[in-house]
């Protein structure tokens, strides 16, 4: 009875992986084997509320990348990764039962069904006599450290934000382990290759057309970090670029190998002090901090509020408002097909490559919820689906903030996007980029086709309603009627 379980989730990684350093320190102790443990649970492979795979085949093939990347790093240490398909409470059953485990380690998590598969696997150790020890979330504040109760975490970020940095510092992380001593799984219970996982079948088609190529996997994710910050030096122009839709390096795309545990973000942070030590401290290298602690509110809202983020109603429970469920309007949305361009462009672009930017992403919500009054939760799941860096506290506490359900709701807030179009994509690029049929569109034209006079269609080659949609509501129009609405059920 001296195996000390360390079960991976969103922590695919060896590098400041708590959970892991402290089960080797255990196993040095009583002479030890780390038994390092991938659950495959059907239930994150089901379809959800409308219908969509919930991991999709751009998330599907980063996590297995990930999960072979993982095996070899923890091979190189001298132990292995044992990944076992079936339901998470029945695989922690057999092994408490087995009578070989001494503890099990894993970092806390705060959406509602990781926290309730924790809340069993606890059950279960405590049934069997197992020590467990839960780790703080995988967030850049380390929940010990936050100055206040989890139920006292202000509404609006702002707040949040000035407390955080006045009284907090990330934590340095912790250099993955020399070595790891093996151990084997209990008798009765069987791994799975990675290769041979059905789940994670490999469907994803590749499109030369993305910003960036996502590989999987911790080794890809500190590449990723250092191209960015010291080989190609982007750090220092974070902010002013940060906004950008076109090409791999306006912003850092960290977000895949965050969500996945692959890079974690007090590594982040501890690279970000190091570059302003060594090269420059300025307003970007603060930006991309703070968009950090963005990550962490998200995760401390669903710590708050639990099943309420992903209720229709949202944080601050708005169950009346009557959203549509146009199964119509919604595909012209999610294939982008809805006449206006930075939209099409965008929904094109998540299709093909499971990314899209967060100005894209602030957007496309904007027009599913204001311009067309469709259920945010179908947007929420679809991006779920395809998001190649989705995470639930994230995606959801986003979509809530764009459906004026959210934190910091200030009645309703729309992005006109036509004026987006112009500020952000000033030469039409990014839509041409995407939307091929527009490659001849003039300039002044290229965010507004349908402005084009048919004489100008046909010599451009985009004739509207043929080469590309008619736009399927009235931008200005739709966000009238839609505010009426919002304001009659919100007050």
């Amino acid at each position: 009875m001296n195996t000390h379980v360390v079960w991976y989730r969103n922590d695919l990684r060896v590098d400041d992986h708590a959970p892991l350093h402290r089960a080797v320190a255990a196993a040095g102790r009583d002479g030890g084997g780390v038994l390092a443990i991938v659950v495959v649970d059907p239930m994150f492979f089901a379809q959800t509320r409308f219908g969509f795979d919930r991991i999709g085949p751009y998330r599907r093939r980063f996590l297995k990348q990930s999960l072979v990347d993982l095996r070899q790093s923890l091979r190189s240490l001298g132990g292995d990764l044992h990944v076992v398909r079936g339901e998470t409470g029945d695989v922690f059953r057999r092994l408490s039962e087995s009578g070989d485990i001494a503890s099990i380690r894993f970092h806390h998590e705060y959406p509602p069904e990781e926290k309730s598969l924790e809340r069993r696997v606890l059950k279960l150790a405590k049934k069997h006599d197992v020590e467990a020890h839960v780790e703080s979330p995988d967030t850049l504040i380390d929940e010990d450290d936050l100055p206040f109760d989890i139920r006292e975490t202000p509404e609006v970020f702002s707040k949040y934000r000035r407390i955080v940095e006045k009284k907090c510092d990330p934590r340095q992380p912790i250099d993955a382990p020399d070595d790891v001593p093996p151990a084997v799984l209990p008798d009765g219970i069987e791994a799975t290759p990675i290769e041979d996982l059905p789940e994670l079948a490999d469907t994803a088609e590749s499109s030369d057309r993305g910003v960036l190529d996502f590989v999987g996997g911790e080794s890809a994710g500190r590449q990723r970090l250092d191209d960015y910050i010291w080989d190609g030096d982007h750090l220092k122009v974070y902010k002013q670029t940060r906004n950008g839709m076109l090409g791999a390096d306006y912003s850092s795309k960290f977000s895949a190998w965050l969500a996945h545990g692959c890079l974690s973000a007090r590594r982040v942070a501890a690279e970000v002090r190091r570059y302003e030590s060594e090269r420059v401290k300025n307003d970007s290298t603060y930006w991309l901090v703070f968009e950090l602690l963005w990550r962490d509110y998200f995760a401390l809202m669903v710590a708050k509020h639990g099943r309420h983020v992903f209720t229709v109603g949202g944080l601050r429970r708005e169950p009346d408002y009557p959203w549509k469920q146009d199964a119509e309007r919604f595909d012209a949305w999610r294939e982008g097909r809805t006449g206006f361009p930075l939209i099409d462009a965008n929904m094109r672009e998540i299709a093909a490559t499971g990314f899209m930017s967060n100005r894209g992403r602030q957007n496309v919500g904007s027009f599913l919820t204001k311009n067309l009054g469709i259920d945010w939760r179908m947007g929420a799941e679809w991006f779920e689906h395809l998001l190649v860096d989705y995470d639930p506290s994230s995606n959801y506490g986003n979509w809530n903030y764009v459906a004026g359900i959210g934190n910091d709701a200030r009645g309703f807030r729309w992005f006109n996007t036509i004026k987006q179009s112009k500020d952000y994509d000033p030469d039409g690029d990014y839509v041409r980029h995407w939307c091929p049929e527009l490659s001849d569109v003039p300039k002044r034209f290229v965010h507004t086709p349908w402005e084009m006079h048919p004489s100008e269609q046909k010599r451009c080659g985009c004739v509207i309603g043929v080469d590309y949609p008619n736009p399927v509501v009235d931008l200005f129009k739709s966000a009238d009627r839609h505010r009426a609405e919002y304001e009659r059920a919100v007050g």
